[in-house]
């Protein structure tokens, strides 16, 4: 598998993090891995075989120290504590779009395929978290919440991670997009470009977050700089291809050696 680890350096030992690519695991077209070869697609929700995700689910489980707190995201702001998180293995995983954990060995997580993945800590190790921000939960605070949990936990100063997702090249977007950000703060206007004779934007996605994080106190934030529309061979993307798989962004506290 090609698994991208967070390059945050100030993180605490006591952290595991990552976040899978589209290769290493047995989906088949167009849920491969761009070359003919297995797809690592971790979504049971996108058309794939069965079987085939529950194997990809399985190698990534061989990873992690239990298994993660799968969501049925749902472009909201609503925050789970992962230990809560009993059985969400396929369609009854519970509708949230962020978790967060203080117990090690809980794995925090969430998928995405062109939405933005943010993997926070504290700098004590503490807590943790994983939001998936799409436009629409990024606009509404899904970040700022995931931050109020951490801390309402225990946190103190968190550091974020910015997983891959559509670059500012591709991110073409409406003027409702525009609104929804400019609206709530005139400063956000400055993430969007305007396309020339069109009544469209390029939206920086990974500015929108950083400037959410950084209202919220969060201002240590790394990553923020891979486009799954533009890497077709390392990446799913819905804007690219509509029908794909699902990556995986993953985060917990390790158990005491």
């Amino acid at each position: 598998m090609d698994i991208l680890i967070p390059d945050w350096i100030d993180a605490p030992a006591n952290v595991g993090a990552m976040s899978t690519t589209r290769t290493g695991g047995f989906s088949r077209a167009p849920y491969d891995d761009g070359a003919g070869g297995g797809g690592l697609n971790l979504g049971v929700h996108v058309g794939d075989d069965p079987d085939a995700v529950a194997r990809n689910r399985a190698i990534l489980r061989t990873l992690l120290p239990s298994e993660p707190a799968w969501l049925m995201q749902v472009h909201g702001t609503t925050v789970l504590d992962a230990a809560d998180v009993v059985d969400a293995s396929g369609a009854d995983a519970p509708h949230a779009d962020a978790s967060i954990a203080t117990r090690p060995g809980v794995v925090c997580v969430v998928q995405t395929a062109d939405c933005l993945s943010a993997l926070l800590c504290d700098i004590n190790g503490r807590a943790v978290g994983a939001a998936h921000a799409g436009w629409r939960g990024l606009a509404s605070g899904v970040l700022e919440q995931t931050v109020f949990r951490m801390r309402d936990a225990g946190a103190g100063e968190i550091l974020a991670w910015l997983g891959p997702a559509i670059g500012p090249d591709s991110f073409e977007v409406g003027q409702d997009v525009f609104d929804a950000f400019a609206d709530r703060d005139a400063r956000m206007a400055s993430a969007f470009r305007p396309v020339a004779g069109e009544q469209k934007y390029l939206a920086d996605i990974y500015g929108l977050a950083r400037a959410k994080l950084a209202g919220a106190g969060v201002t240590r934030v790394h990553g923020g700089g891979l486009c799954t529309v533009h890497d077709a061979g390392r990446f799913y993307s819905y804007r690219r291809d509509r029908i794909t798989g699902r990556m995986a962004s993953l985060i917990w506290l390790k158990q005491p050696a």
